[in-house]
């Protein structure tokens, strides 16, 4: 079946759809029929819209959703600098670190479990580009917590929207519009300005956040692919209303905001949305689902048809984010060097790896919670060992990377890599590009006149040029 098979159960209820309209209510009748704002909303509620894209973006673009809460979310105190000489996720212009933009394969190895701190302090940028007060570019992440945050707190991001992969670890997520349960092998997206709790009920976590600072994440156009594939609509689930009721007690807001960490306190609790409808929510997705297609002839396709969602910027085709993901398949093409090729590419690849071995490097260096990075124009492909291995298979049909899954964030930016990413973590392997490309051998043999006639009389493959003509060759 095309789904994971999970050690944890799922435990909610969930909206099935991407990018569509829902609407849910906690309680019958909460939702006002035939309009948005009444003057008395049912039960005493208030109303409260929360608008992800601007009141004037096209249609098919606009992304706004209305709550129905118990106290709106701006009853609270004024927000405080909190913690400001040791979260700073903003490196450049605003921030005290900086960028170290270099052309160097980056890899990291697995990184560790934090039990000492919860959702939000886990929090690592390891590398981006752009400026999230500028609404521009991206962050890479790297969580690792082991505590839950406080039943009386909640956090959100203003700088943009989480794409969560979970690595190891159970994330137990109550959000505003309601509950998820996120379990390896299932990502996660929570759009900027939601506001949510992690707890662990299965004990420590890691994985790793793509956040996005500008736009939003859609499914990618399947062109000559036609209707159906790839990631399937049907397939993301989002969360059905759920609330608490608490006026007694004080509650902390954390924002995460340019990049710094504030805090303010309220007597309410956060998660009182009684009712809500529109499509600007929360939402998960099992990777297992995804529908990969792949040559049944010859040459390996580009790796975009990996892309389970992607963000464009203001070029179409040229995106600011994909999260691609490489996961179990068959190979049937014939004559083909099967896995990636060697490439240097206008787009900056992060790589991170859920569980298993990626097929493209056998070597061991590339392990489950570790990491890799080729920049804009950085060259790269198959390690020594797995050019060899794949040079000399026996091309039948094969399936590749069962129990295992990769991803990859890409991006057109050229993505700089913070002191924590590059030192203070201390996981960067010194030996990558010594281990994985120096040992590559030289086999060019030139041609002798003779091999070549010989060649061509006896109908060898390749002894000819595509026009019939003997290849020239130099005395």
């Amino acid at each position: 079946m095309p789904v994971t098979d999970f050690m944890v159960p799922e435990k909610y209820r969930y909206q099935n759809g991407f990018g569509c309209y829902h609407e849910s209510e906690a309680v019958e009748g909460a939702l006002p029929i035939g309009m948005n704002n009444p003057q008395k909303p049912p039960f005493g509620l208030y109303n409260e819209k929360i608008s992800g894209t601007a009141f004037t973006a096209p249609r098919c673009e606009n992304q706004q959703t209305w709550l129905y809460r118990i106290l709106p979310a701006s009853a609270h105190a004024p927000f405080e600098a909190r913690e400001t000489s040791t979260f700073d996720t903003n490196p450049g212009v605003h921030g005290k670190e900086r960028w170290h933009q270099i052309p160097n394969q980056l890899r990291w190895d697995p990184f560790d479990l934090d039990e000492t701190v919860d959702w939000v302090h886990s929090l690592r940028l390891v590398a981006g580009a752009g400026d999230p007060t500028m609404k521009s570019g991206l962050g890479i992440f790297i969580f690792a917590a082991g505590k839950d945050m406080d039943p009386r707190e909640a956090f959100y991001s203003a700088d943009g929207d989480f794409l969560i992969v979970l690595q190891h670890g159970v994330l137990d997520i109550q959000t505003e519009l309601g509950k998820l349960l996120v379990r390896p092998n299932e990502i996660c997206v929570i759009p900027r300005g939601i506001r949510y709790r992690v707890s662990l009920p299965e004990g420590p976590v890691r994985g790793y956040i793509l956040e996005l600072y500008q736009g939003h994440f859609h499914l990618p156009e399947l062109g000559p692919i036609g209707a159906n594939s790839l990631a399937n609509v049907r397939d993301f689930q989002a969360p059905v209303a759920s609330f608490d009721e608490d006026t007694e007690n004080e509650y902390t807001l954390l924002s995460k905001f340019s990049g710094h960490l504030f805090d303010a306190k309220q007597g309410h609790t956060p998660f009182d949305v009684v009712a809500w409808h529109g499509n600007y929510y929360p939402y998960k997705y099992d990777l297992a689902r995804f529908n990969t297609i792949g040559s049944i002839s010859y040459d390996h396709p580009d790796p975009s048809i990996f892309t389970v969602l992607t963000a464009q910027s203001d070029h179409p085709g040229t995106a600011v984010a994909d999260f691609v993901i490489f996961p179990p398949r068959w190979l049937v093409a014939e004559n083909t060097f099967r896995p990636p090729w060697y490439h240097r590419n206008t787009m900056s690849e992060f790589m991170g790896l859920i569980g298993g071995q990626y097929d493209a490097k056998e070597g061991g260096g590339f392990q489950p919670a570790g990491a890799s990075l080729h920049n804009v124009m950085s060259a790269h492909g198959p390690d020594a060992a797995t050019h060899e291995k794949a040079s000399n298979a026996e091309l039948k049909p094969m399936k590749v990377g069962e129990g295992s899954m990769a991803f990859m964030f890409e991006s057109c930016l050229m993505v700089g890599v913070t002191e924590w990413g590059l030192k203070k973590c201390a996981k960067v392997q010194d030996d990558y590009n010594a281990e994985s490309w120096q040992p590559l051998k030289p086999h060019f043999q030139r041609p002798t006149p003779a091999k070549i006639v010989n060649d061509v009389a006896h109908g060898v493959d390749g002894a000819i040029g595509d026009r019939g003509q003997v290849p020239h060759w130099t005395s």
